[in-house]
């Protein structure tokens, strides 16, 4: 989507401090980290939300990559938080589905 921030980072039109990429997703760093550790994974399939997911199969790929990064690229073995704000009552902000991993110090609720 040409208006789209995401997108348009995924392209590199716009920086980011990026962290890991495939073929399927692309990850860097929050602008506004939560944690010491704040990552952003988001699909190159630009989807809106995880409410406009309808293949499993695809999400589990989504999902599969979030693990890599957490655990091959970041190396949190403490363990970490993984986030997926649905639309703005969820706390959305911009429309393309993304994972926040979050981690780097123990997370209170």
């Amino acid at each position: 989507m040409s208006d789209c921030l995401f997108c348009k980072i995924i392209e590199g039109s716009i920086p980011s401090d990026q962290v890991y990429e495939d073929e399927w997703v692309y990850a860097f760093k929050d602008i506004h980290p939560k944690a010491p550790t704040h990552v952003l994974v988001i699909p190159k399939l630009h989807v809106s939300t995880l409410a406009d997911v309808r293949d499993s199969a695809w999400l589990g790929e989504l999902m599969q990559r979030v693990n890599h990064v957490a655990n091959d690229v970041l190396q949190l073995e403490a363990g970490y938080r993984v986030v997926i704000n649905v639309r703005e009552g969820g706390g959305q902000v911009v429309f393309h589905l993304h994972v926040h991993i979050l981690g780097g110090k123990k997370l209170e609720f």
